[in-house]
């Protein structure tokens, strides 16, 4: 998969105060340039410091090709995590599920390549790499 880059940060999820502006604020900015909403939208996140709880860099992409596009392996393997985009925390609930079950090592992470899809119907899946066994 071959994902356009439209926006991007670079944060922390518990040492950076402005995360939540930061993230924000690059939705935002990259809502003006996406294209056509019938096409599925990626929060990418990669460049991992460490483990969750280190520096990432988080992008808005999309599916497309070009000297600026960031390959994903087609042989990476994944754990998909349906977000219940009925509740307004939805994501974020999902993410901490996704911590917990990492912390209780029930998911072994690769930390190269996780995202959160965006569908055109509205639905959202977290795709985490997970090592190969």
């Amino acid at each position: 998969m071959e994902l356009k880059v439209i926006g991007k940060i670079r944060t922390n999820n518990f040492n950076d105060e402005h995360v939540m502006q930061k993230i924000t604020d690059m939705w935002k900015n990259a809502s003006n340039v996406l294209p056509d909403k019938n096409e599925n939208v990626y929060g990418l996140y990669h460049e991992y410091e460490s483990d969750y709880k280190g520096d990432y860099t988080l992008c808005v992409a999309v599916e497309d090709r070009d000297k600026s596009s960031i390959a994903i392996p087609d042989d990476t393997k994944y754990e998909v995590f349906k977000v219940n985009t009925n509740d307004e925390q939805g994501i974020f609930n999902t993410w901490n599920e996704i911590w917990k079950k990492e912390d209780e090592n029930q998911l072994n992470r690769a930390y190269t390549y996780d995202f959160e899809k965006y569908y055109p119907d509205g639905n959202i899946d977290i795709y985490i790499a997970v090592k190969k066994k």
